[in-house]
């Protein structure tokens, strides 16, 4: 699996992937950047975004708004966790995941690992969808074998009833995180928040916990529809006020996770989770304008369109939908990220890298954010992640003069 030429194809001739001059593949790059010190302690451009507001910005979240870049930016979910040796080492002193991800110094430690040793575009907190929970009145443990626990599944009216109005001063950790993250990383990257989709979060509440084959929740909704949606309808105001909170607190970009959105038919997802994730993005839009929202969800080839029209700015391709037939079909009227498959990362470094160029060529030099297809798989080599980086600050859309007739 040697280096190909950088003008081969795409691997998707029949959907059309235009030539990647444009893409200005600079081999004098640095290779490195020097990492940080310790913590101190588009879719469419809007019209009122002028140049000189939005030169400014990291360059994620120019490329999510769909201005022109000079780079593909680059970050990778799960790029701070068990992969990583410093991450391991930090764990063995402190073996809670939930001490872990719920104490600030501990969050903004782990969210700088990869920052300070691979200088990624994105910036994201170290934390976990089912973090809220409590803050409205659902309790959850993490075990070792088991992952997440709720001991007392909601599955009826009675159930219901243990809910309450989200307490955000229950969650002081994540907004005082934030608030250190935007700090310390001063405008050099995009600092990421991120809040699980109303349908995926409640498959943790209904199933009590993780599950493969969501009977339980999937049968509620023929069931007991009237649950499911009273439980549905007071997570999405929850979720709505969680991410407002992050924006608030400093987080440049809010990713919203459905992960298990892809479980559904495509006509049962526009029931049980687009509705409600249409609600979160018009709810955020109205009080943070101006911030770019991302939606990804496993399994989303046959979802793309529909995703398109919730609303957010930014749609998170999973690594099994091609490059090129995902920007085809959504358009170039939306920002796009994605989405090179974790398992290259345990391939050759001439394979991985040959990879990113692909998937950059396909995706087009205007919003389009690079990351895997899915988080980083546990074991991945660290100098695999290092490259991922490298080769995406090689790139230099400005080095071609005919840029603005490329045509994805």
């Amino acid at each position: 699996m040697g280096f190909a030429s950088f003008n081969s194809g795409c691997g998707c001739c029949s959907v059309g992937c235009k030539s990647s001059s444009f893409l200005g593949f600079n081999s004098s790059s640095p290779n490195g950047v020097a990492p940080t010190s310790r913590f101190k302690r588009v879719r469419v451009v809007r019209p009122s975004a002028s140049a000189s507001d939005s030169s400014s910005e990291p360059l994620l979240v120019r490329a999510a708004r769909g201005l022109p870049v000079n780079r593909p930016p680059a970050w990778m979910m799960r790029q701070a966790g068990r992969y990583m040796a410093i991450y391991r080492k930090l764990a063995e002193k402190h073996p809670s995941f939930r001490e872990r991800s719920e104490t600030t110094d501990l969050i903004v430690e782990i969210s700088l690992q990869p920052w300070e040793a691979f200088h990624p575009d994105g910036v994201i907190i170290f934390s976990d969808i089912l973090t809220p929970l409590p803050a409205f009145g659902v309790p959850f443990d993490i075990e070792d074998v088991r992952g997440p626990v709720i001991q007392t599944p909601i599955r009826s009216e009675e159930g219901l009833k243990v809910l309450h109005p989200i307490d955000l001063d229950k969650l002081n950790f994540v907004g005082d995180s934030l608030k250190i993250l935007r700090q310390e990383v001063d405008g050099k990257a995009a600092v990421l928040g991120f809040v699980g989709a109303p349908w995926t979060i409640a498959t943790y509440i209904v199933e009590g916990g993780t599950t493969r084959t969501y009977t339980n929740i999937k049968s509620m909704c023929h069931t007991a529809p009237h649950v499911l949606r009273a439980l549905l309808s007071h997570l999405t105001e929850a979720i709505a006020e969680y991410v407002v909170y992050q924006v608030k607190a400093g987080a440049h970009c809010v990713q919203i996770f459905d992960s298990w959105g892809g479980q559904l038919p495509p006509h049962m997802w526009e029931l049980w989770s687009k509705p409600y994730i249409n609600e979160i993005v018009g709810i955020v839009k109205k009080k943070c304008p101006d911030i770019p929202l991302v939606l990804y969800i496993n399994g989303n080839g046959g979802l793309l369109e529909k995703m398109k029209g919730t609303g957010v700015d930014v749609i998170g391709l999973d690594w099994t939908v091609d490059m090129a037939d995902g920007r085809r079909r959504l358009g170039d009227d939306i920002s796009i990220q994605g989405n090179v498959d974790p398992a290259y990362l345990f391939s050759p470094l001439s394979a991985l890298t040959d990879e990113i160029h692909r998937v950059v060529k396909c995706a087009g030099p205007r919003g389009h954010i690079l990351n895997l297809g899915h988080g980083v798989l546990v074991g991945t080599p660290e100098d695999a992640v290092a490259r991922f980086f490298d080769v995406a600050r090689s790139f230099n859309f400005d080095s071609v003069e005919e840029k603005s007739k490329v045509v994805v």
